[in-house]
């Protein structure tokens, strides 16, 4: 358990980790290329360790001692069959990424993680797979992990994803459909969200060698059969865990500055600023970075979140210190990620005294400007983003603890001690 302490002033430079939505996709795509790739400020954390130790048993050499590049020898393509299951914890994207991976591969190959893992849906990815001849199952019979894949490469020609509920499917099938037997062309059914993740894919798949053509509407692609090429490759800050940071001054009045998130950048998340800046947050870039400069009292927002869920929560925390109702919608695909984030921000919230509602695909938070609000111990679920948006709270409100705090090690190993350096700062 930690309990945050308030804080009276803030105005600080912080760093944060690499992202680990390019980490992991610059991982599979230098896994899979010809040659040597070095990937420069990469996120060294649970999720990615998870995700190098899997490849390693496919027969990948990745290097990690180096802390700030890691040496990734590619594979070309071919896929060695592991000796034990892949086990994945509760790494979401890494068991999208490498189901299809796998798929690549001549074998059997089983893939499992934890048992939250059990419960997160994978079966539109599933079939989108089988329309390319990949023989792959539900052990439960669930459309959840474990899976069992029968492996024997990828037939490639047309195949539709049914649903772009989760942009990690359709990264998925982008990532491994150059060493498909047959060009490949996908089709997406029903609205994609988190595009600027899928965004994010075609870039980094063109910064090791292919070239994919989608339609403006991110629906349909047409992949062209080739090899990644080993590359260096620099990994921009996660956006993502600078959220917490650039919340911290929208909550208190303060300045902070995240120095390693570019403008533009790569990452959907990266656009939180632009929401608090309609909240009343001034927001600047400097070279290579960006600052959120908070106001007196911040006011309540309309916020469609469907292209940056993971900082839905951290805009639902600031959202309680605001004057006035924010509404946050388009986030139904909140409830399948590490937990129920949707019901679980409302549960948490209200437990500090915030008047909060829960609706299928959306919440309403109806600020008082952070009036009324007291300490509170907080649940985690295991859930890494839970943890860290209620550190912000913390900053306004008194006696606020957090437990399974230690559930950061996911996305951000050391955030609270960046955390307590950012207070620090004169």
């Amino acid at each position: 358990m930690i309990e945050i302490s308030p804080a009276p002033f803030l105005d600080a430079v912080v760093r944060v980790p690499g992202s680990k939505s390019l980490t992991q996709r610059a991982l599979i795509a230098a896994a899979l290329a010809e040659g040597e790739s070095v990937l420069l400020g990469p996120l060294a954390s649970e999720d990615t360790q998870y995700t190098m130790t899997a490849l390693r048993q496919m027969g990948i050499s990745v290097d990690d001692s180096a802390p700030a590049a890691w040496t990734v020898r590619g594979c070309g393509g071919a896929i060695q069959t592991p000796a034990a299951d892949i086990f994945l914890g509760n790494n979401g994207t890494a068991t999208r990424f490498l189901t299809s991976v796998a798929a690549l591969g001549c074998g059997r190959f089983r893939i499992t993680g934890g048992e939250r893992m059990a419960q997160r849906p994978i079966a539109p990815l599933m079939q989108a797979l089988q329309g390319w001849q990949v023989r792959i199952e539900s052990e439960a019979g669930t459309g959840c992990p474990p899976l069992r894949i029968n492996a024997n490469g990828i037939a490639g020609g047309k195949t539709v994803l049914p649903e772009g509920k989760s942009s990690q499917y359709l990264s998925s099938l982008l990532l491994v459909a150059p060493y498909a037997k047959q060009p490949a062309e996908l089709t997406v059914q029903g609205d994609v969200l988190s595009k600027p993740y899928v965004e994010m894919t075609l870039a980094v798949m063109r910064d090791f060698g292919i070239q994919a053509e989608a339609a403006p509407s991110l629906a349909q692609f047409r992949i062209p059969q080739g090899c990644y090429q080993g590359t260096r490759y620099a990994v921009e800050g996660d956006a993502s865990g600078a959220s917490y940071f650039w919340a911290a001054a929208a909550v208190t009045g303060g300045k902070v500055t995240v120095a390693n998130v570019p403008s533009p950048s790569l990452q959907g998340d990266a656009n939180l600023v632009q929401l608090l800046a309609k909240m009343g947050c001034a927001v600047s870039t400097t070279q290579g970075g960006i600052t959120v400069q908070g106001p007196e009292l911040l006011r309540g927002i309309e916020a469609d979140m469907g292209d940056m869920p993971d900082v839905a929560p951290t805009l639902a925390v600031a959202a309680a210190f605001a004057q006035g109702t924010t509404v946050i919608s388009n986030i139904a695909h909140l409830r399948i990620k590490e937990c129920d984030r949707l019901s679980v921000m409302v549960t948490e919230l209200r437990k500090l005294g915030v008047q909060a509602e829960e609706e299928h695909g959306r919440m309403i938070i109806h600020g008082q400007g952070g009036a009324g609000l007291h300490g509170a111990d907080i649940a985690t679920y295991e859930d890494h983003r839970i943890a860290m948006c209620f550190a912000v709270a913390g900053l306004r409100v008194p006696g606020i603890k957090i437990h399974g705090e230690d559930c950061v090690a996911k996305s951000f190993p050391d955030f609270w001690q960046r955390w307590a350096e950012m207070r620090q700062q004169p």
